[in-house]
């Protein structure tokens, strides 16, 4: 089996697992990967992840331009302003989870760092998650806004919308996409109650010892 077929068959189980657990939903939420000849695929618009057929997912070559497969992602320019922005990064995953989008509605969020540090696999995986201001999905201006902030994070959250996490293969950026959204849940239950954060040298010590 080719390398890219491997991908493909990546994405497609991944996806199906993402979607199993409902952490996307009906046809919300996207997977690119980069692939060997410095082109993308990316899961086509339109589609459900639990039911992705591997032969279908979209390919682009490396200028981002349609050349096989089904038409891609309507966040095809989001995709395309991080991996601008992140030379390491080799795969981004965008969802519509619920814990995440609830936390990106509320007022009283940080847009600097929008979630504690509650656990330290929040910090190992995430780090500072920057809030980005709403704007319609497929807009070019969404993926402008996400482009200012894709150089220093590799995980950002979209208001009203959901996470966009790059990580250095397509497992660890579903990997990431988990621990955000676990993290977003455990915030969302401990909201009023005196609770004991990550202090900032705990918080300092992991990012020195487990670099993103």
């Amino acid at each position: 089996m080719s390398p890219e077929n491997k991908q493909r068959d990546e994405i497609a189980v991944l996806g199906k697992s993402l979607f199993d657990r409902g952490m996307t939903f009906a046809s919300s939420g996207n997977i690119s990967v980069r692939t060997e000849d410095g082109g993308w695929l990316m899961t086509p618009s339109g589609s459900c992840l639990g039911r992705l057929d591997p032969e279908r997912i979209s390919k682009l070559d490396k200028d981002g331009t349609h050349i096989s497969g089904d038409k891609p992602t309507i966040e095809t320019f989001l995709h395309m302003a991080v991996y601008g922005e992140r030379a390491t990064a080799q795969a981004i995953v965008h969802l519509h989870s619920t814990h995440s989008v609830a936390v990106s509605c509320l007022k009283e969020v940080n847009p600097k760092n929008v979630l504690p540090p509650i656990t330290a696999y929040y910090v190992m995986k995430v780090g500072t998650l920057p809030l980005i201001p709403f704007f319609p999905p497929g807009s070019v201006d969404l993926a402008k806004a996400v482009k200012e902030m894709a150089s220093d994070h590799h995980a950002v959250l979209l208001a009203n919308h959901g996470p966009v996490v790059a990580g250095k293969s397509l497992a660890d950026a579903v990997y990431a996409t988990e621990e955000l959204e676990e993290t977003a849940k455990l915030y969302l239950m401990l909201r009023g109650l005196d609770t004991s954060f990550l202090t900032p040298e705990q918080v300092a010590e992991l990012k020195a010892r487990f670099p993103s």
